[in-house]
């Protein structure tokens, strides 16, 4: 495994982390916990020494597997990280609350503190501005009880957004997505980061399945490596000097064997240079749906997510045919939902990628 220095602290972390949000769905409903544990006890034997998690990842259950795990592993061995924010807590915003999800997720990981804990869902700067307000003087306190030891945040905001939070100096570290397909987009925001000595975790490397869901589409990535699409794209982003940690989202043991092959021999390179490497080479941009589910909760009952899922299809070269086949026959959904849309814009505001939801909808009721 290859290691990194965590910005400006002494902490030596693996160059890949563990997304814990990605367990097996089918051992999960069926009760096969300590079997989903397996998962992340296989990657610490591979070298990953850090472990991502969350309320409500995998039926709100990827706190308790990962805890399974962590239990059986020497605590000064391996961080750990988990997250909250306005809709995690769930509840009236005060201190109790607060303190209550953050005592939950300890119980569950099976662990006295936290090495990493998120100010999470930053999906604008009105929310961080809102969330800071409410939630970062608990934040503050739990740090000076020993608790949590490094206050960081969650973010899908673009670069220039971005930097505003940096620029604050209230956080040891960042967590964003990052991937081939949005790198422009997010470039000036881990460059001002590494440049401030904070730790920078990329999560969604794979965009959401996006990426080895259409090799031929992301070949280029392969060039001159011996690597699969999957795995060239974790090395990607790993690669990036800017970069401390590439979190893999693993379901099964040979997910894990792919993303520690992604960083054997791992060379970093300034995001400057890997930019003017790929520049001319595949896509990128930052108006595909990468399934992050946050467009959710419809009132009108429209699967925003299986349509925005479908739609990639002709983003990436596809036609109607091949959007509709998806719709109808890989989720099983009517096309004719897609009408129903009331323009409420719901989805819009909630979603990370801010692509044209509403537009989108309106093609879609168009095919036939």
């Amino acid at each position: 495994m290859y290691y990194k220095k965590y910005g400006f602290t002494d902490m030596q972390v693996s160059a890949i982390g563990l997304g814990t949000m990605r367990y097996d769905d089918e051992d999960i409903t069926a009760g096969r916990l300590e079997k989903c544990a397996e998962i992340p006890l296989y990657a610490f034997e591979k070298g990953i020494n850090y472990f991502d998690s969350a309320p409500f990842y995998c039926q709100d259950k990827s706190e308790e597997i990962t805890g399974i795990a962590i239990s059986q592993l020497k605590r000064d061995k391996i961080y750990v990280s988990s997250k909250t924010s306005f809709y995690a807590i769930g509840e009236e915003i005060s201190r109790d609350t607060f303190r209550r999800r953050l005592e939950t997720s300890l119980t569950r990981l099976k662990v006295d503190y936290l090495d990493f804990y998120h100010l999470w869902c930053l999906l604008s700067l009105e929310s961080y501005e809102e969330q800071m307000d409410a939630l970062y003087g608990f934040f503050e306190e739990a740090k000076n009880e020993g608790i949590v030891k490094n206050i960081v945040f969650s973010s899908h905001m673009q670069g220039k957004e971005i930097e505003n939070v940096i620029e604050s100096n209230k956080f040891k570290g960042m967590l964003i997505g990052y991937n081939p397909l949005n790198y422009r987009f997010r470039q000036s925001g881990i460059e001002l980061a590494y440049e401030k000595g904070m730790g920078v975790v990329a999560m969604n490397p794979l965009g959401g399945g996006l990426i080895p869901q259409n090799p031929l589409a992301f070949e280029y990535l392969t060039q001159g490596t011996d690597l699969n699409v999957a795995q060239a794209a974790l090395r990607f982003v790993a690669s990036h000097k800017e970069i401390t940690i590439t979190l893999a989202g693993c379901t099964t043991k040979e997910h894990v064997d792919d993303a520690v092959k992604a960083v054997e021999g791992l060379k970093e390179y300034k995001s400057s240079e890997i930019v003017a490497q790929y520049v001319d080479k595949g896509m990128s941009f930052n108006n595909l749906c990468t399934g992050c589910d946050y467009c959710k909760g419809c009132p009108v009952n429209i699967s925003i997510p299986k349509f925005m899922d479908s739609y990639n299809e002709k983003i990436l070269g596809g036609n109607d045919f091949e959007v509709k086949d998806r719709i109808l026959y890989h989720w099983g959904v009517k096309i004719e939902d897609a009408s129903k849309c009331i323009a409420c814009k719901m989805c819009e505001k909630q979603c990370t990628q801010h692509p044209p939801i509403i537009e989108r909808l309106k093609e879609i009721a168009k095919i036939v």
